[in-house]
């Protein structure tokens, strides 16, 4: 998704608050990425977490969560 919208490495590791260096090493797979920065990336991109894991097809995000009343 990164390559498709001509961002480049830097970009995307500033837009979630990383260096480009640790954003490298996620998008190589030299690094786990931890569940907080799966849903930066998520937010960044407008898509689900699971989308940009590979487990739907459906580009869309969720709906927002419903707010509970207590």
């Amino acid at each position: 998704m990164r390559e498709d919208s001509d961002w480049s490495q830097a970009f995307v590791g500033t837009s979630i608050g990383l260096p480009q260096r640790t954003y490298a090493y996620y998008e190589s797979g030299g690094r786990s990425i931890p569940p907080e920065i799966w849903g930066r990336l998520a937010d960044l991109y407008g898509t689900s977490v699971d989308y940009l894991m590979g487990r739907t097809d459906v580009r869309d995000p969720y709906p927002p969560a419903k707010k509970r009343r207590d």
